[in-house]
């Protein structure tokens, strides 16, 4: 009797759970002050790869609140959540390097926010260069870090110079609010929020 008085609670609050449709407001300020922490790795990365250091702890901040060993169920491991066969094989092949980096490597603090601020530079320079607007760029990187450069660039054309130009005809709160409506990957607006959230709260 007692068990199905239980199990009828469970399905109660799952119930309850599952109607809520408004998401809590994400407070930036723990995972920032986390992130923050890596600061001195954080900066001579960025240093190395012509990247914002800002914008890589507020990565970090987003994706792993600071955690160096957090794994996700996709495979993305450590502060910057980068997984080995996609982020990770892309840097490799950048230094000529076979392969792909290890769970062990990426869990490593210093090896993680090199990798992950190598695969923003590679971006920035390569499927992503042609983008004029300094803000649009941010933008552009952060969606392209989250959801990958192929799908932002697909919602705006097929042909990547085409995309390009489309993109440099926007101002940057325009490109954000095309993002936000048409980008396929529904966590990629969420996604931006999150990290401007976190750039405002350093």
């Amino acid at each position: 009797m007692n068990i199905r008085w239980l199990i009828v609670l469970v399905l109660f609050i799952a119930g309850c759970s599952s109607h809520s449709t408004k998401q809590p407001e994400w407070d930036p300020t723990k995972p920032v002050q986390r992130a923050l922490t890596w600061m001195p790795i954080t900066d001579q990365a960025a240093k190395e790869w012509g990247v914002s250091p800002r914008v890589v702890t507020a990565i970090i901040a987003v994706e792993s609140g600071g955690n160096p060993t957090l794994v996700s169920k996709s495979n993305a491991v450590g502060l910057m959540q980068i997984k080995a066969s996609t982020a990770g094989k892309d840097v490799y092949r950048h230094l000529g390097w076979g392969g792909q980096p290890s769970t062990s490597e990426l869990k490593d603090p210093a090896r993680n926010i090199s990798i992950g601020t190598a695969y923003l530079s590679i971006l920035e320079h390569g499927i992503l260069a042609g983008i004029e607007d300094p803000q649009t760029m941010q933008y552009a990187l952060l969606a392209s870090y989250a959801n990958g450069a192929g799908a932002l660039l697909r919602t705006f054309s097929s042909d990547r110079k085409d995309a390009i130009d489309e993109i440099n005809d926007l101002s940057p709160d325009e490109f954000y609010e095309y993002i936000a409506k048409n980008h396929p990957a529904p966590q990629a607006p969420r996604y931006l929020y999150k990290v401007s959230k976190a750039l405002n709260a350093m």
